[in-house]
Protein backbone atom coordinates (compact mmCIF):
# COMPACT_ATOMS: atom_id res chain seq x y z
CA UNK A 1 0.00 0.00 0.00
CA UNK A 2 1.57 3.45 -0.92
CA UNK A 3 1.64 6.01 2.32
CA UNK A 4 -0.76 8.00 0.24
CA UNK A 5 -3.44 5.33 -0.42
CA UNK A 6 -3.00 4.51 3.85
CA UNK A 7 -3.90 8.08 4.26
CA UNK A 8 -6.47 8.52 2.03
CA UNK A 9 -8.32 5.23 2.67
CA UNK A 10 -7.71 4.61 6.72
CA UNK A 11 -11.23 4.33 8.33
CA UNK A 12 -11.62 4.31 12.12
CA UNK A 13 -12.89 0.56 13.18
CA UNK A 14 -14.60 -0.03 16.48
CA UNK A 15 -16.03 -3.32 15.71
CA UNK A 16 -13.71 -6.02 15.66
CA UNK A 17 -13.98 -9.74 14.69
CA UNK A 18 -13.45 -12.24 17.55
CA UNK A 19 -9.87 -13.18 16.12
CA UNK A 20 -6.34 -12.75 17.76
CA UNK A 21 -3.93 -10.11 15.94
CA UNK A 22 -1.42 -12.76 13.94
CA UNK A 23 1.60 -12.38 15.90
CA UNK A 24 3.99 -10.56 13.18
CA UNK A 25 1.57 -8.01 12.75
CA UNK A 26 1.44 -6.84 15.82
CA UNK A 27 5.39 -6.60 15.91
CA UNK A 28 4.79 -4.90 12.94
CA UNK A 29 2.51 -2.39 14.48
CA UNK A 30 5.11 -1.74 18.01
CA UNK A 31 7.97 -1.38 15.01
CA UNK A 32 6.17 1.44 13.23
CA UNK A 33 5.93 2.91 16.88
CA UNK A 34 9.30 2.27 17.78
CA UNK A 35 10.91 3.59 14.30
CA UNK A 36 8.45 7.15 14.99
CA UNK A 37 11.05 10.01 15.08
CA UNK A 38 10.84 11.81 18.25
CA UNK A 39 11.86 15.44 19.51
CA UNK A 40 15.44 15.48 19.84
CA UNK A 41 15.45 11.22 19.78
CA UNK A 42 14.23 11.46 22.92
CA UNK A 43 12.13 8.48 22.40
CA UNK A 44 10.32 9.37 25.35
CA UNK A 45 7.64 6.71 25.18
CA UNK A 46 6.71 3.04 26.17
CA UNK A 47 3.98 0.83 25.12
CA UNK A 48 1.88 -1.71 26.67
CA UNK A 49 0.33 -4.62 24.71
CA UNK A 50 -2.86 -5.98 26.47
CA UNK A 51 -4.83 -8.50 25.02
CA UNK A 52 -6.39 -10.39 27.82
CA UNK A 53 -10.33 -9.74 27.78
CA UNK A 54 -11.05 -9.19 31.41
CA UNK A 55 -7.89 -6.76 30.95
CA UNK A 56 -9.25 -4.59 27.86
CA UNK A 57 -13.06 -4.77 29.99
CA UNK A 58 -11.48 -3.15 32.59
CA UNK A 59 -9.45 -0.44 30.50
CA UNK A 60 -12.56 0.47 28.28
CA UNK A 61 -13.46 2.02 31.60
CA UNK A 62 -10.85 4.91 31.41
CA UNK A 63 -12.81 7.54 29.53
CA UNK A 64 -16.26 7.76 28.13
CA UNK A 65 -15.98 7.05 24.67
CA UNK A 66 -13.50 3.99 25.21
CA UNK A 67 -15.77 1.12 25.14
CA UNK A 68 -14.19 -0.22 21.78
CA UNK A 69 -11.15 -1.49 23.59
CA UNK A 70 -13.56 -4.21 25.55
CA UNK A 71 -14.05 -6.03 22.25
CA UNK A 72 -10.50 -5.47 20.77
CA UNK A 73 -7.99 -8.14 19.79
CA UNK A 74 -5.36 -5.63 21.26
CA UNK A 75 -4.95 -2.44 22.90
CA UNK A 76 -1.68 -0.56 22.98
CA UNK A 77 -1.15 1.89 26.22
CA UNK A 78 0.45 4.97 24.64
CA UNK A 79 2.79 6.00 27.77
CA UNK A 80 5.24 8.32 28.43
CA UNK A 81 6.96 10.70 30.97
CA UNK A 82 4.14 13.76 32.74
CA UNK A 83 6.84 16.15 32.47
CA UNK A 84 7.35 16.14 28.45
CA UNK A 85 4.34 17.11 26.21
CA UNK A 86 2.47 14.31 23.78
CA UNK A 87 3.71 15.73 20.38
CA UNK A 88 5.63 12.23 20.31
CA UNK A 89 3.06 10.21 21.67
CA UNK A 90 0.74 11.47 18.91
CA UNK A 91 3.51 10.82 16.19
CA UNK A 92 4.06 7.14 17.17
CA UNK A 93 -0.02 6.46 17.85
CA UNK A 94 -0.56 7.79 14.07
CA UNK A 95 2.23 5.31 12.33
CA UNK A 96 0.87 2.36 14.33
CA UNK A 97 -2.50 3.15 13.22
CA UNK A 98 -1.29 3.41 9.27
CA UNK A 99 0.88 0.21 9.93
CA UNK A 100 -1.87 -1.86 11.16
CA UNK A 101 -4.11 -0.04 8.03
CA UNK A 102 -1.97 -1.36 5.85
CA UNK A 103 -2.21 -5.25 6.94
CA UNK A 104 -6.04 -4.73 7.23
CA UNK A 105 -6.56 -4.10 11.05
CA UNK A 106 -8.27 -1.62 11.84
CA UNK A 107 -8.35 0.90 15.27
CA UNK A 108 -9.46 3.37 17.17
CA UNK A 109 -7.41 6.02 19.56
CA UNK A 110 -9.18 6.11 23.37
CA UNK A 111 -8.37 9.46 25.07
CA UNK A 112 -7.99 8.42 28.76
CA UNK A 113 -9.90 10.62 30.84
CA UNK A 114 -9.80 8.49 34.07
CA UNK A 115 -5.47 8.87 34.23
CA UNK A 116 -5.40 7.40 37.65
CA UNK A 117 -7.10 4.48 37.08
CA UNK A 118 -5.28 3.76 33.99
CA UNK A 119 -2.40 4.20 35.92
CA UNK A 120 -3.13 1.80 38.26
CA UNK A 121 -4.67 -1.00 35.89
CA UNK A 122 -1.40 -0.37 33.97
CA UNK A 123 1.08 -0.88 36.99
CA UNK A 124 2.60 3.04 35.92
CA UNK A 125 5.40 4.03 38.36
CA UNK A 126 4.63 7.52 39.43
CA UNK A 127 6.48 9.40 36.61
CA UNK A 128 4.50 8.28 33.76
CA UNK A 129 1.06 8.42 32.31
CA UNK A 130 -1.16 7.49 29.60
CA UNK A 131 -3.05 9.56 27.75
CA UNK A 132 -4.07 7.14 24.92
CA UNK A 133 -5.00 3.91 23.89
CA UNK A 134 -5.00 2.21 20.97
CA UNK A 135 -7.87 -0.55 19.86
CA UNK A 136 -6.34 -2.93 17.24
CA UNK A 137 -8.41 -5.79 15.88
CA UNK A 138 -9.65 -7.42 12.67
CA UNK A 139 -12.80 -5.82 11.23
CA UNK A 140 -15.63 -7.48 11.97
CA UNK A 141 -17.18 -6.22 9.12
CA UNK A 142 -14.53 -6.48 5.92
CA UNK A 143 -16.45 -4.01 3.26
CA UNK A 144 -14.72 -1.18 5.80
CA UNK A 145 -11.57 -1.88 4.60
CA UNK A 146 -12.24 -0.95 0.59
CA UNK A 147 -14.86 1.33 1.67
CA UNK A 148 -14.73 4.80 -0.49
CA UNK A 149 -14.52 8.04 0.98
CA UNK A 150 -17.96 9.68 1.79
CA UNK A 151 -18.55 13.37 -0.61
CA UNK A 152 -18.60 15.66 2.01
CA UNK A 153 -17.07 13.74 4.81
CA UNK A 154 -14.04 15.70 5.00
CA UNK A 155 -14.06 19.83 5.28
CA UNK A 156 -12.21 21.38 1.68
CA UNK A 157 -8.91 22.14 1.82
CA UNK A 158 -9.83 26.05 0.94
CA UNK A 159 -12.00 25.80 4.59
CA UNK A 160 -8.37 24.87 6.79
CA UNK A 161 -5.98 26.47 4.94
CA UNK A 162 -4.91 29.90 5.38
CA UNK A 163 -2.27 31.97 3.22
CA UNK A 164 0.09 33.60 5.01
CA UNK A 165 -2.05 34.75 7.72
CA UNK A 166 -5.19 33.57 9.62
CA UNK A 167 -8.17 34.53 7.59
CA UNK A 168 -5.93 35.12 4.38
CA UNK A 169 -7.46 32.67 1.91
CA UNK A 170 -5.05 30.56 0.22
CA UNK A 171 -3.35 31.21 -3.31
CA UNK A 172 -2.58 28.00 -4.64
CA UNK A 173 0.58 28.34 -6.87
CA UNK A 174 -0.51 27.52 -10.70
CA UNK A 175 -4.09 28.45 -10.32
Amino acid sequence: METWQAIDSLRVVRSFAARPLEADHLRRILHAGRRTGSSKNRQDWAFIVVRDRAHLAELSKVGPYAGHLAGAAAAVALVGSKRRDRWDLGRAAQDMVLAAWELGIGSVPATVYELELASRLLGLPDDQECPYLLSFGYPADLEVLARPNRPGGRKRLEEVVHDERWGERWAELGR
